[in-house]
């Protein structure tokens, strides 16, 4: 049986290539925020039924995240990534031809969505899972990287292009390179599973491949999961609970809005984009050292850690908006903004690679691509409330105080139920709720 080609394992390769597409998905999903201000302009739209694009948006992601994991398990990685960037791609040249604010709600808000929850960690965390047997927790980290990557890259780029060309042009250039770029790499190279490129997962010993198979034959076939019988087990409660608090603290409130704050503040558009690709450079740092502490470190205690710190670290913007003559300060020194930019990054997606991996261990034995999917449901609607709420309270109070105020409380909530998240158990025995599933802690 082959192991490598060329001594690197195809594993890598597949990792890579989830990077890329994350890079490219998640990066323009992301870029929304830089496009709220030309789009109230050029739709004469107020924030706030601008940021109801932002919602419709990230309740289809969330609502297409249980699917996505069930088309996984059935059609592969391939064709569901592939095809994915295929429809954003398509969806964001479309979006040059709108005449007004609605046009976006169907283009941008359901038709891109789909391709955004296709072209998701859900999918990506399938494939490392497959095709990692060591170093899965890294492996995670780094995948969950391209979304950060994307934030680096793709943020900064929109808000110069937007500046330079105007939103219209902007568009066509994204659409295009996710169409004829991104899709036929990902549709030439991408495998579903090792077997594919007749291969063991990575790590795992090709002398165990004779016992490997023989618990594949006695090994029954992963069972379906039904949520009401997952929302009856504490391990999911409570990865669910905190990784909606995620969804509403980071793509929600912060990657939606947190270029308007920085506007409504004065920051000029370079501090802006420095500030945006610092968040996003020190947000690559944090998520890949997550993922690699997540194979040393106990899950749950990192998972504290971060949701405690992320609390701290919004407590930053509540300064900037409630002392006047310290924002004036700010406003000359901008490094108070930079400072948040950089803390917040450390901790804004490093929950992705202890929350999947607790889960992969919580529940081995049932499809892992279901169980991914409803935790990013969870994740996508705390992302889509964390969008829209602070953009009608903006429109009533002209501020951000009161989001800021509710996200911090929510992170200490998510903090707490992380800390009392169950053990992994040494052994696995069958749990009460469905027949296969493996009870851990």
């Amino acid at each position: 049986m082959k192991k490598t080609i060329r001594n690197v394992h195809y594993a890598w390769i597949i990792l890579f290539l989830g990077f890329i597409a994350l890079l490219a998905a998640q990066g323009v999903r992301l870029s929304f925020g830089a496009f709220m201000a030309p789009w109230e302009n050029e739709f004469s739209a107020s924030r706030g039924i601008i940021s109801m694009i932002s919602f419709i948006s990230y309740i289809v992601f969330a609502i297409s995240q249980p699917y996505i994991g069930k088309l996984v398990d059935t059609y592969g990685v391939r064709n569901v990534l592939s095809y994915s960037m295929l429809l954003i791609g398509v969806a964001t040249l479309c979006t040059f031809f709108a005449t007004a604010s609605w046009h976006l709600m169907l283009i941008y808000g359901v038709i891109a969505s789909i391709g955004f929850g296709g072209a998701s960690n859900v999918v990506g965390s399938v494939a490392i899972t497959k095709w990692f047997s060591d170093k899965r927790g890294f492996a995670l980290g780094l995948m969950s990287a391209g979304t950060a990557s994307g934030q680096l890259v793709l943020v900064p780029l929109s808000l110069l292009l937007i500046e330079s060309f105007g939103w219209k042009q902007t568009v066509l250039l994204l659409g295009t390179v996710l169409t004829v770029a991104v899709f036929p790499l990902l549709w030439l190279f991408l495998r579903n599973s090792p077997s594919d490129k007749d291969l063991l997962p990575y790590g795992e010993a090709a002398a165990d491949e004779a016992e490997t198979s023989q618990d594949k034959k006695e090994t029954q076939p992963l069972q379906p999961v039904s949520i009401f019988r997952l929302l009856k087990r504490k391990e999911f409660l409570f990865l669910m609970i905190p990784f909606f608090v995620c969804g509403v603290t980071t793509t929600g409130l912060m990657d939606t809005h947190l270029i308007p704050f920085a506007q409504l503040c004065g920051f000029s558009p370079g501090i802006i984009g420095t500030a945006v690709s610092l968040l996003a450079a020190f947000n690559i740092m944090g998520t890949v050292l997550s993922g690699h502490l997540s194979d040393r470190w106990s899950c749950k205690h990192i998972l504290t850690f971060l949701y405690g710190m992320r609390a701290l670290t919004v407590c930053l913007l509540l300064i900037m908006l409630n002392d006047a003559a310290f924002l004036g300060f700010m406003i000359d020194e901008s490094w108070l903004l930079l400072t948040f930019a950089i803390l917040f990054g450390i901790v804004d997606f490093a929950t992705v690679a202890p929350t999947i991996k607790l889960a992969s261990e919580y529940f081995k034995h049932v499809s892992v691509g279901e169980v991914i999917g409803w935790l990013y449901l969870s994740h996508q609607v705390g992302s889509a409330l964390g969008s829209y709420i602070p953009g009608v309270l903006f429109d009533l109070s002209g501020g951000y105080d009161s989001s800021i105020l509710f996200s911090i409380g929510l992170l200490v909530l998510a903090a707490t139920l992380s800390f009392i998240l169950p053990a992994i158990s040494t052994r696995t025995l069958p749990a009460p709720s469905y027949p296969n599933a493996a009870k851990n802690g």
